[in-house]
């Protein structure tokens, strides 16, 4: 199976560098997990609204042109449904078993674009507590993980 993350950002802090890096490493024997780094747009500091809805346009059409046609786009977002981790499991097979190539969007610190939301199958909220972007892609991958464990019956989900 392949799973793609679109992610607007690098991460910087080395901590979350390393914990990606192990997740990735784990993943290896169930999917090729494919992660694009989307650059953030420029902008001041502070900013006015009209720069800032300009740079989310930006962003999202970065974003739209990584996710391949037909794909089912889960976009990470704090108001969207909460799953379990069986859920996860359980859609990610479907999509395993169907060829199916899912794709997670993490959008930038401003927000994503409407034209990226219109596009999403799917809005998944890992919690209804506010992580910072980098942690959100350090959580969805581990929660990747455990749905490959999960629907394996291998130990580790608890």
């Amino acid at each position: 199976m392949r799973i793609r993350i679109i992610a607007v950002g690098k991460i910087k802090e080395k901590f979350l560098q390393e914990g990606l890096a192990e997740y990735l490493k784990r993943l290896e024997p169930y999917v090729k997990l494919q992660v694009i780094e989307i650059a953030d747009e420029k902008r001041p500091k502070i900013s006015s609204p009209a720069v800032e809805s300009i740079a989310i346009e930006k962003e999202g059409e970065r974003i739209l042109a990584a996710i391949p046609s037909g794909s089912p786009m889960i976009l990470l977002e704090v108001s969207g449904q909460s799953w379990s981790s069986e859920k996860l499991a359980a859609t990610l097979r479907e999509w395993e078993l169907s060829g199916i190539m899912p794709v997670f969007v993490i959008g930038g610190d401003i927000g994503i674009s409407p034209a990226v939301r219109a596009r999403s199958t799917v809005r998944l909220s890992l919690s209804p507590m506010t992580f910072t972007h980098p942690m959100a892609r350090l959580l969805i991958i581990e929660q990747i993980y455990r749905a490959f464990r999960i629907s394996r019956g291998e130990p580790y989900h608890k």
